[in-house]
């Protein structure tokens, strides 16, 4: 089967309803395990723009009675994949992929390929492919069709036992730096995230794992992406390392006009930490996956906004012309801050968004909501390019994402390491009108080079209300120097914040923004 024939196939099986893991495995239903027709990007590329053009056909629950009965323990119990029988198992090339089962959340199978010599080979389920254990031996049929497989998982020669990244679920997927330990995820693409109307979330709906070369650094992993808005080619070529590196190459396809586009869009958790305690009954004094959205703008400014668990949905954009990097980081890096030796959220990785070439205009949107269980995803952080996706437009983005304890640039200028609120005011004093106290500690930089009778001032504004007694000095026994001031602001409207510190040759500090909503049933 030639390439031309399998899109020809491809369209005629879309045209007819057919979903698009079957039509993409009925596409290649003839085609021997031992060979494959001939893929590339460009093919690929050519197959999301067709694709757009006909009607979306949403994917149905391919799971059958049996499976969709099972619960959470059942599923973990299914999915115990035999890592002896994972691809490129046993040999002596530098990564394997093993894969995982349909089931709990996972309703609607992934098409799966290994490319070789430019050959697509179709990765087959089988029930021996997983170690089923007691629990739901009794549960399964004697005869299982093919079920297929809801995602995957790479592991790399330096680690066989702990996996690298997995891609699992719509369009999601994560990655791990040197501390092994998962954390946020990132995601192909987010449609309408923060709107009064419901998001989108478009799935990869087929996955071509290139076979690595013994010697191989990098793996190349191409997807198709569909959703009812839009569909996409995506490339990723991973290198494992401290901090995991993706290359991401993009091309998108809408089928109709959207009106929030999110490129390179990740997701995180945060539910208490030092700076909001709201939602705080539990003994670890802190629980989040980031604690902050960090910046640098396409003018050089570097910028820190602690992240918090609202009371309410809150979107805010930070409006940038040719973004030099943005990610979701975890900066706080002390488990005594967490006192969770289950989780490890100290351990968990941040991740940096470096573009590659000119992005233009656009902003950079932070998406909270509000959580009560550190199990949910409630920060959204994502590009949003100000040119509209309008159909029949091709948009392209290429980017690299970096996973690991830093991001691959730091600031020149003191980082803020802590933020903190409280009572307004003096101890003891009573107050006769709204007063919040924000305390921010800065750290590294010049700040280091400075005597401890310097004199750095704090520039500090606020979107409405007055800032009072602005502070600025060293903390003692400590690297740090800290900012304190007070907010006077009645009524219930957020206040947008603003400070950074300053000496005689300029900025000596990142920008810190905080954006503080007073309590619904609170006076100050």
């Amino acid at each position: 089967m030639t390439r031309r024939e399998l899109l020809t196939r491809l369209l005629q099986l879309t045209a007819c309803g057919m979903p698009l893991v079957s039509f993409v495995r009925a596409a290649t239903a003839d085609t021997p395990s031992t060979s494959g027709p001939p893929f590339s990007s460009d093919w690929l590329r050519e197959t999301a723009r067709q694709l757009a053009r006909e009607p979306y056909t949403a994917p149905s629950d391919a799971r059958p009675p049996w499976l969709a009965a099972m619960n959470w323990d059942d599923y973990q119990a299914l999915n115990n994949f035999r890592i002896d029988r994972g691809l490129w198992a046993g040999g002596e090339l530098p990564f394997q992929a093993r894969f995982f089962h349909l089931g709990l959340y996972f309703h609607y199978p992934v098409a799966l390929y290994e490319v070789v010599a430019g050959q697509a080979r179709p990765i087959r389920f089988s029930p021996d492919l997983f170690k089923y254990g007691p629990r739901v031996k009794d549960k399964i049929p004697e005869q299982v069709g093919d079920l297929g497989f809801a995602g995957f998982r790479v592991n790399s020669r330096a680690d066989w036992d702990r996996d690298m990244f997995s891609f699992l679920g719509a369009s999601y997927f994560r990655a791990v730096g040197a501390s092994k330990q998962y954390g946020l995820s990132a995601r192909g693409l987010a449609i309408d995230t923060g709107l009064e109307h419901p998001e989108e979330f478009p799935a990869f709906r087929a996955f071509w794992l290139e076979r690595p070369a013994a010697d191989a650094r990098t793996l190349t992993i191409h997807a198709l992406l569909d959703g009812p808005s839009i569909t996409g080619a995506y490339t990723f070529v991973v290198e494992p390392g401290d901090t995991t590196t993706m290359q991401v190459e993009t091309h998108l396809f809408p089928r109709r006009p959207i009106e929030r586009l999110g490129i390179a869009p990740m997701t995180s958790m945060f539910q208490c930490g030092e700076n909001d305690r709201r939602v705080a009954d539990d003994y670890r004094p802190e629980i989040h996956d980031s604690d902050g959205l960090a910046l640098w703008t396409g003018t050089g400014e570097w910028i820190w906004r602690p992240i918090l668990n609202p009371h309410y949905l809150r979107v805010n954009s930070f409006l940038d012309d040719n973004p030099r990097g943005f990610g979701l980081l975890q900066r706080d890096r002390n488990i005594d801050h967490y006192q969770d030796d289950v989780s490890f959220y100290h351990k968990r990785p941040s991740l940096w968004v470096e573009p590659l070439g000119s992005w233009g205009r656009g902003m950079v949107q932070l998406v909270e909501l509000p959580t009560a269980d550190e199990t949910l995803d409630n920060i959204v952080a994502f590009w949003n390019p100000a040119e509209p996706a309008q159909p029949g437009r091709e948009i392209h983005f290429s980017y690299r994402l970096y996973w690991g304890a830093q991001p691959p640039v730091r600031p020149t200028v003191a980082e803020v390491v802590a933020t903190r609120l409280g009572k307004g005011g003096m101890p003891g004093q009573t107050l006769t009108e709204p007063m919040r106290k924000f305390v921010i500690d800065f750290q590294g930089g010049p700040l280091d080079r400075l005597s401890k009778e310097a004199q750095p001032q704090a520039v500090a504004a606020a979107s409405r209300g007055e800032i009072r007694d602005p502070v600025v000095k060293p903390v003692a026994e400590s690297k740090l120097w800290r900012c304190h001031f007070d907010l006077v602001a009645g009524g219930r409207e957020p206040v947008d914040l603003r400070c950074y510190l300053s000496g005689p040759d300029g900025a000596l500090s990142e920008t810190w923004l905080y954006q503080w909503s007073p309590p619904p049933s609170a006076s100050s």
